[in-house]
């Protein structure tokens, strides 16, 4: 049985009227001289790219709450109008009183717009630095590296508590050259005494939390307050680390927590610990009720440690970030002396 010949590679030109594209198979009749093509049937066809680009659709459920709201807005405008000039008709000390009383709701509603705008862009920022900080550490860059410690400074110029370390930074910087030492830099004397404070806000919240629910009658209560904390958690985080959140940047605060807490198995991580600090003989010196109360408290603390992440403007990198085994033990050691006194 003889091999198949192997053509040797060869040049050609597509538009050789001597190249024949021909099926598989002998061929029918063929040209003297012609070259033939036979194309492999094992060939996939090659996806053209569409040069123009895909046509947005219309959301129908924006336009009808952009619709709905520009309506609303227009009732309340008329709404208002009608009242002041009924007031007008029916003397004048209360139509100048009603319009008096209109112009200062509409600036302390622009004050308020204002705020919540400056309170997300200000979040904004804290994220968009620490991303620029991560990407540092692993780039090395030493003109970004600079960029992100005058952002910092300026963004730290608000806070007493970070004036002698501002000027710590700011005597070391001739002696930085790479980009993620700068940052490292940054994070040891910046953040270690917020980190510290960070921590004993979360465990300060964590013991508030555990007392309430371990003496609070009824489950509702209990909902509330772990409610009210949390929130009050997350704002005093974020005030520390330099946000200025409003109502809408706690919002949207919670929800980047939650959603850290989501991925990162938050949840799973204080179960993990509860079982493993209570499984060294603790669980049989407390009762069912102070250990629910550990529990709630272990479960405001993890809470707290990925506000921390979400509001600390620097990766942990230089520094270690706060574990929730210490917070969990001292808030067991700290039950335990309860329960024996």
């Amino acid at each position: 049985m003889s091999e198949p010949q192997q053509r040797r590679p060869a040049a050609f030109r597509l538009d050789d009227p001597r190249i024949v594209v021909t099926a598989p198979g002998p061929p029918a009749d063929p040209a003297p001289h012609a070259m033939r093509v036979v194309p492999e049937s094992d060939a996939s066809p090659i996806a053209i790219g569409d040069d123009n680009p895909p046509r947005r659709r219309l959301r129908w459920g924006a336009l009808f709450w952009s619709a709905a709201s520009g309506l609303v807005v227009l009732a309340l405008g008329l709404g208002l109008t009608d009242l002041v000039e009924t007031l007008f008709t029916r003397s004048q000390p209360l139509g100048w009183l009603g319009l008096m009383l209109t112009a200062a709701a509409a600036l302390a509603l622009l004050a308020v717009l204002t705020r919540e705008i400056a309170g997300l862009r200000r979040l904004a920022m804290i994220e968009s630095l620490r991303e620029r900080a991560a990407a540092t550490l692993i780039s090395d860059d030493r003109v970004e590296g600079r960029a992100i410690i005058g952002d910092l400074l300026s963004l730290a110029r608000t806070s007493p508590r970070l004036a002698r370390a501002r000027v710590t930074l700011q005597s070391n910087l001739g002696d930085i050259i790479d980009g993620a030492d700068l940052v490292r830099l940054a994070e040891r004397d910046l953040m270690a005494p917020l980190d510290r404070e960070a921590r004993r806000l979360v465990g300060a919240a964590a013991k508030r939390v555990s007392i309430v629910t371990a003496v609070s009658p009824r489950a509702a209560i209990d909902m509330l307050f772990v409610l009210l904390t949390a929130v009050a958690l997350m704002r005093r985080l974020a005030y520390l680390y330099g946000g200025r959140p409003g109502t809408l940047g706690l919002v949207r605060l919670a929800r980047h927590v939650i959603s850290h807490m989501v991925v990162t198995g938050g949840i799973a991580t204080a179960d993990s610990v509860l079982q493993q600090v209570l499984g060294h003989g603790v669980a049989a010196k407390l009762s069912a009720r102070l250990g629910e109360g550990v529990l709630n408290g272990l479960l405001t603390a993890r809470l707290g440690l990925a506000a921390i992440e979400v509001t600390r403007p620097l990766p942990f990198a230089a520094l270690p970030p706060p574990a929730l085994g210490d917070i969990a033990g001292d808030l067991v050691r700290w039950r335990e002396q309860r329960n024996g006194s």
